[in-house]
């Protein structure tokens, strides 16, 4: 049997495949949030005494009436049960972009020996999980294992159905004994606090004498890729890794432009349809499925939600996708870069803020130069981004989003704001001190009788900014598929808050010494785009031209994750988050700690990989190849044939360079002596992972010269193109 008699067991499985066949998708009013305790089954399960207090807990914030917690409590769990559920399940967010859950039932032993089903308000309220076995950088020693998890009443509890059973799942938050946020929803919570309390005084001081609390909004489209499961099993670095530590590109990969918002694959489709109905049933907003960029690889985009349930979403549908993936026969990689050489996968998280009362203060209207609150907003944006770009590129450092960022495929890692040109234009002139008036809507008129007139926006969109305008919201395009979308938006929430906060003071001086409104909200207007409109670039973020430029107007390009996660011990960033209450200084340190332990271990665990695949899979079959070969070389020389050397020369010297390179890798894994944390994390950017690199362009040298019935692994042309 040839040695690639698995890849041809793998692709014989695949095309013969029976079609998983799937039940019609229901009528999306009979689905949606069947499987959520809902407003609608709160009010009809609860007193009306009762289910008042939560709702007002829910839509303004305030503190939730303890005495509420055991009614509640009852009548979740007889929800619960009535949907099948013999278990409940605190669901927190540690600091490893993961999603934990520790399960327990309702059962209650009683004197007699019988069981009762039984939910306290106590045991809805708070759990506790181990403080000390999640990545906590230090916050909790072994030793020191307490830590609770408290029920966050805004994000609705839901059901979650496997073919095991189903669970009563309760969105909370996980602190340690001694209150310290050991987790990411906490300071997301904190962080809108902040924000909403700097922007209700803006608010008020622009003249608005009603002002409903100001929620930050979220609408995150999650790009993935789907590999057969007969392949990714027979690739040990998909499998630990989440990527393809080697491959060498195959013939065709997506320079035809021809899978972008191509016919969905049959199969894949399947997949999508059932992966939405289970997010309709839990009440995600799914709007948007389509083919991406590269081959294998897709997207799905929800809805804007509030915050804190668009990121308890995200969390779940990244859980849907990868058990209803493992339903249908494939594996969903969420990593930022599975395949080199082909577009990686992002999460674009859409963000704005608004309120019941002024509704979207992100969205500008038809005339935004008019529009003082927007003006005021939007500068707000551009000032926290200027002078906390780096904590945006930080929020964002992992081991796998390097590989995307500065690639021309991906924003670049300078962070900067891109207007469009209306916008532009308006601050220009704002700049200038006579603002006449703003570009107008135009109209599309393509030249064909049969085809509508329609109005076009007054500005482009820009997919090489990491941070544009959109219409009415920013779009962070930077932020990696795999990822949490909490850090992104606590440090989006935490800049605004910042300078809404810094604006307030500027306003009130102004007024204090009798500036017409006006004419205060001019001139400080003018501060911002004089002192902060170096970060707006509206150009071209993939070119040369604009890291010369970026560099000239002292916007930091910090490459790796690296050069970014110390970004957060930085004397302004600790200061900026104490400040406004959003982390302290320990929890802060807590989180450099675990990212850099994080980065460190990832690129730890690859070069593992690498080493173990290049030994134990490559080498074996470029020396039996080359073994054939010189055999098959000798023996014609015998005969008379005289055959060229050129190839088993090649490959020669190619096994000779991998062992080489594999020796030096596993040289510099041994290395352990570093100074500081800062330190180990410059020594695997820049001596681990170049070393892996140039273990992969041997290896993928290779796979370009051994006999394709000596390749074990499977290749890029079967992962990618074969469903």
């Amino acid at each position: 049997m040839s040695s690639n008699a698995s890849r041809l067991q793998s692709i014989q499985k695949i095309t013969n495949r029976e079609t998983l066949s799937l039940n019609p998708p229901g009528r999306l009013e009979d689905l949606w949030a069947t499987d959520v305790f809902s407003l609608s089954k709160m009010q009809a399960s609860l007193p009306k005494n009762v289910f008042k207090s939560l709702k007002k807990t829910i839509q303004t914030g305030e503190t939730i009436d303890p005495s509420i917690a055991d009614v509640v409590a009852i009548a979740m769990k007889d929800w619960a049960i009535s949907k099948g559920a013999l278990y409940y399940a605190h669901v927190f967010y540690p600091l490893t972009n993961a999603t934990a859950e520790k399960h327990d039932g309702f059962i209650s032993v009683q004197s007699d020996g019988s069981v009762i089903s039984e939910f306290s308000g106590k045991l809805l309220v708070q759990g506790e999980p181990d403080g000390s076995s999640f990545p906590n950088g230090g916050i909790r020693s072994t030793f020191e294992a307490r830590g609770y998890t408290a029920w966050d009443v805004t994000s609705p509890a839901y059901i979650m159905e496997t073919d095991n059973g189903a669970t009563l799942c309760i969105p909370t938050v996980f602190v340690s004994w001694t209150g310290e946020a050991l987790d990411k929803k906490t300071p997301l919570l904190r962080s809108n606090a902040a924000m909403n309390k700097a922007a209700t005084k803006v608010l008020k001081l622009l003249g608005n004498t009603e002002v409903a609390p100001v929620n930050s909004s979220c609408g995150a489209e999650q790009e993935y890729f789907l590999v057969d499961a007969n392949f990714a099993n027979s690739r040990p670095d998909l499998l630990l890794a989440g990527r393809t530590l080697f491959g060498k590109p195959a013939a065709k990969g997506q320079q035809f432009d021809d899978h972008y918002f191509g016919a969905i694959p049959e199969r894949v489709q399947l997949f999508m349809q059932e992966v939405e109905e289970r997010a309709y049933r839990l009440g995600i907003p799914a709007k948007t499925r389509h083919n991406e960029v590269a081959p294998g690889q897709f997207e799905i985009a929800p809805f804007f939600e509030a915050a804190n349930v668009a990121t308890d979403h995200q969390q779940l549908l990244m859980t849907l996708l990868r058990i209803t993936a493992k339903k249908h026969g494939f594996v969903c990689l969420l990593h930022e870069k599975p395949f080199k050489g082909i577009n990686g996968s992002g999460k674009h998280v859409n963000w704005s803020v608004g309120n019941a009362t002024q509704g979207n203060l992100l969205d500008p209207g038809d005339t935004p130069h008019s529009n003082a609150q927007f003006l005021v907003f939007c500068g707000a944006v551009i000032r926290g981004v200027h002078l906390y770009g780096s904590l945006l590129r930080a929020v964002i450092a992992t081991a796998s989003n390097d590989h995307r960022l500065g690639a021309n495929e991906a924003p670049p890692a300078i962070m900067s704001v891109y207007l469009g040109s209306q916008l532009e234009d308006v601050f220009e002139q704002i700049k200038q001190g006579d603002v006449k008036g703003s570009k107008s809507k135009g109209l599309m008129n393509i030249g064909v009788d049969t085809l509508p007139i329609f109005p076009k926006d007054p500005g482009d969109r820009n997919r090489t900014s990491p941070f544009a305008f959109t219409g009415n919201r920013f779009e962070f395009r930077a932020v990696g598929s795999g990822q949490s979308v909490a850090g992104p938006l606590v440090a989006m929430n935490t800049i605004l808050a910042d300078s809404l906060t810094w604006i307030a003071g500027a306003l009130e001086a102004e007024l204090a010494k009798g500036t017409e409104l006006n004419t205060a909200i001019h001139l400080i207007l003018k501060q911002v785009i004089d002192e902060h409109g170096a970060v707006v670039f509206n150009g071209n973020g993939y070119s040369e031209e604009w890291h010369k430029l970026a560099a000239e107007r002292g916007l930091p390009n910090l490459r790796t994750a690296a050069d970014a996660l110390p970004v957060l011990k930085q004397p302004h960033i600790v200061e900026l988050f104490e400040r406004l209450g959003v982390l302290s200084p320990v929890e802060l340190a807590s989180r450099f700690d675990t990212y850099a332990e994080q980065y460190i271990l990832s690129i730890e665990v690859e070069a593992k990989l690498v080493i173990s695949i290049a030994k134990t899979i490559i080498y074996p079959a470029a020396v039996t190849y080359l073994t054939r070969l010189s055999g098959a070389i000798a023996s014609l020389k015998e005969v008379g044939v005289e055959l060229s050397t050129e190839t088993a020369e090649k490959v020669a010297g190619l096994v000779k360079s991998l062992t080489d390179t594999v020796s030096k890798l596993e040289t510099a894994l041994h290395n352990h002596d570093f100074e500081s944390t800062e330190d180990h994390l410059q020594y695997s950017a820049k001596t681990i992972r170049p070393l892996m690199d140039s273990v992969r362009e041997f290896a993928d040298a290779l796979e370009g010269e051994v006999a394709d019935e000596l390749w074990t692994l499977p290749t890029y042309q079967e992962m990618l193109f074969i469903k």
